[in-house]
């Protein structure tokens, strides 16, 4: 009896061992060279530029003359393309940058892994010294957010105004309802499944992740998910988002109270990532701020409707 319960488990296990390797080996994804994806992704008006020794894919369009340029940041595992619909509404009479942030997208990650607040920051001002630009309008979502007001906060000079997309940087424990997080975020944050997913990528996975952060899961086209899936997919960015993960969300809060720079808050009602009670703190911890709840909007609502979200853009600019 004891060597056929043996047999019997043994088989199991070999049993689970082959789906295990099967399943690794359908969805098996390595990483993609950055030139593959220039030939898709960066076509112009896109460039690069060479900022703290990376290669930062970006997009400069509207008026060269206009002294106070709009720059966006986009969130985690994200691109500048989440702007697009940002970009076309404000370039006619606005100066309009947008960046693949490091670790992230055509950029890809930094030589020392970091991917810390204060790294970022670091990086918004080379990004803005190597442009000559004095005063910018600076927006950003979830991440870029985060890192928008931090930088609003450390580098008061360079934020001539603040706009703050479902901005991160409260500590998620403090979150009364909790958060819905991405699959393929928190896949990230298990350790030995971390480090099968640097070399695999399922469709399905990235789908989900993406339809999460949608309040409306069927505005999410299989060309958008295509965009998503080759970005994690570039050199190193993998690698990077768990680094990312690591480091965590939770900011200085604290200084939120110390911006001067008359700051939007945008947030989309339905965002399930960072519930909507987290723009009330924004609201009440930035002094002078403007909060606008957008109604059957998620996580993104720039990508999700850029032209109800810009809009509002568009009258807090006096556009």
């Amino acid at each position: 009896m004891k060597n056929l319960w043996a047999r019997s488990l043994l088989l199991v296990l070999a049993g689970l061992v082959f789906f295990a390797v099967l399943g690794i080996a359908l969805t098996w994804a390595p990483d993609i060279p950055v030139d593959e994806l220039k030939v898709r992704w960066a076509q112009p008006p896109s460039v690069f530029i060479e900022v703290n020794g990376l290669q930062v894919h970006m997009r400069d369009e509207g008026p060269r003359t206009d002294p106070v340029p709009i720059v966006l940041l986009h969130g985690t595992s994200a691109s500048l393309h989440t702007w697009e619909g940002w970009a076309q509404a404000l370039k006619d009479k606005r100066r309009v940058i947008r960046m693949d942030l490091p670790g992230f997208a055509l950029t890809g990650p930094n030589r020392r892994n970091d991917y810390s607040i204060d790294t970022y920051v670091l990086f918004v001002r080379g990004f803005l010294d190597k442009l000559g630009l004095e005063r910018v309008v600076l927006a950003g979502n979830s991440l870029g957010g985060q890192i928008a007001w931090a930088t609003a906060a450390k580098l008061p000079d360079r934020v001539d105004k603040l706009i703050l997309v479902d901005a991160s940087g409260y500590p998620p424990e403090s979150i009364a309802g909790g958060q819905s997080i991405p699959i393929g975020f928190r896949i990230m944050t298990v350790p030995g499944l971390r480090e099968i997913a640097e070399h695999t990528l399922p469709r399905g996975v990235v789908e989900s992740s993406v339809r999460n952060v949608y309040a409306d899961p069927s505005k999410v086209t299989p060309q958008l998910v295509d965009l998503y899936a080759d970005m994690a997919r570039r050199e190193g960015n993998r690698h990077a988002l768990a680094r990312r993960m690591q480091q965590g969300y939770t900011g200085d809060v604290t200084q939120l109270a110390t911006i001067k720079a008359p700051t939007l808050i945008l947030w989309g009602a339905q965002d399930r990532l960072l519930p909507p009670e987290l723009a009330q703190r924004f609201a009440h911890d930035i002094p002078g701020s403007k909060l606008v709840m957008l109604d059957g909007l998620g996580h993104v609502p720039q990508e999700e409707d850029p032209a109800r979200s810009v809009a509002e853009v568009r009258r807090f600019l006096g556009l």
